[in-house]
């Protein structure tokens, strides 16, 4: 396996500072909270009752340095690609014949969504599964999240994600890989995909962009559903993606400073994309939430995660066409959920289709055991050569 020289790849270990955590808990103690809300549901956004006992328990009984220690329980690193450090996650599987993978988070995600999804991975055996089924795990932070750097210019729109995604994987040397992801993470799978670079033989997708360029004027009730979808998405539940698409700065000041507005944010998102029975916490623990809210306020990337939107506005739900393999999976309670016909119209070489039983728009979060044995199954027969032909 031919690598990058050690000075291009850097270790990196997760640590932060005593002071910022005691910031934190004396900001979330020092909160001053709106007015509550006029109404008995959450149509005007979070519920005050259910936020404050969010930031309560943060303050309160939220143990960073657990997450902090399972983070980096798993090798991780730096590289500079195009000017700008790249943190990933790197676990290799000691199984033969296993897969390359790059993992791509989306907004309001990170590394920490995909943590529970790598031992099955890497190591499907211990896990009850197949050794087949193995794979050597990469997990990127975006541009702007997490602990990868923060652009000081523009550019940084989807297309240079994924060459920079193509370079990663050349740096590690892995000749023959595949890729996955949802929400950003999709769009960024889907930009691959189209690229079609040397060594990139097949995705998987746990979000599509898959409608058509003109909508029909007939529809079936799957595609009246999906249209209905894409109107909550872009309408009543659109707000922050239009808000940052707009003006991330703006939001950016307000998040930065508040803990509290920091989690409310994000939580919103949990509650109303996930498939829960009322509230976020049906679907993703609390532990699970604040792992993903306490990495963006302690990197302190609202503003920076939020320009994705910005430099992306012209992206479309459309998506391009796909011809090499494609790999789905439709999550029942994901916002819009696309019928068949229009993932199949779009990835011309679908190579699986599935509809998980359960989970919405936070696969990895909500369903990972799911979501492991649909990457499994869905890439399982690009494994042609049986196995890793990274040289």
């Amino acid at each position: 396996m031919t690598t990058a020289p050690p000075a291009l790849i850097r270790p990196f270990t997760a640590s932060i500072a005593d002071s910022e955590i005691d910031d934190l808990k004396q900001r979330l103690g020092r909160t001053r909270w709106p007015d509550p809300e006029t109404v008995p549901d959450w149509s005007q956004g979070v519920r005050s009752a259910n936020a404050k006992a969010l930031c309560e328990y943060w303050e309160r009984e939220y143990d960073w340095r657990r997450f902090e220690a399972e983070l980096n329980l798993f090798p991780q690193f730096l590289t500079t690609i195009d000017d700008l450090d790249i943190h990933f996650v790197h676990v290799k599987s000691q199984n033969p014949g296993s897969m390359p993978l790059i993992l791509t988070h989306g907004w309001p995600g990170s590394v920490a969504e995909f943590l529970k999804l790598i031992g099955p991975l890497t190591d499907p055996v211990a896990f009850g599964g197949d050794i087949a089924d193995s794979f050597d795990v990469i997990i990127p932070s975006l541009p702007g999240f997490g602990f990868s750097q923060k652009p000081t210019g523009t550019g940084w729109g989807v297309q240079r994600i994924a060459n920079a995604w193509v370079e990663l994987m050349r740096r590690l040397g892995y000749e023959r890989w595949v890729a996955q992801g949802g929400d950003w993470g999709a769009v960024v799978t889907i930009a691959l995909g189209a690229m079609q670079p040397d060594g990139l033989v097949g995705i998987h997708l746990n979000s599509q962009y898959a409608f058509p360029a003109q909508i029909p004027d007939v529809l079936s009730p799957d595609e009246r559903r999906a249209v209905d979808g894409l109107t909550l998405y872009t309408g009543e539940l659109g707000g922050a993606n239009h808000l940052q698409g707009t003006r991330p700065q703006t939001v950016g000041f307000a998040l930065a400073d508040s803990p509290a507005g920091q989690a409310a944010w994000i939580y919103e998102k949990y509650q109303s994309k996930t498939d829960n029975t009322g509230l976020a916490e049906d679907a993703i623990s609390t532990d699970d939430m604040l792992d993903v809210i306490s990495l963006y306020w302690f990197t302190n990337s609202a503003a920076s995660s939020a320009r994705i939107y910005w430099e992306n506005k012209s992206a479309s739900m459309a998506g391009p066409k796909l011809t090499l393999p494609v790999a789905v999976t439709v999550f029942p309670a994901d916002i819009p959920r696309l019928p068949r016909s229009w993932i199949q119209d779009t990835y011309s070489n679908l190579i699986h289709y599935d509809e998980a039983t359960k989970g919405g728009h936070f696969a990895a979060l909500e369903q990972p055991e799911i979501l492991t044995s649909e990457i499994r199954a869905g890439l399982r027969s690009l494994r042609a050569d049986g196995g890793n032909s990274a040289a």
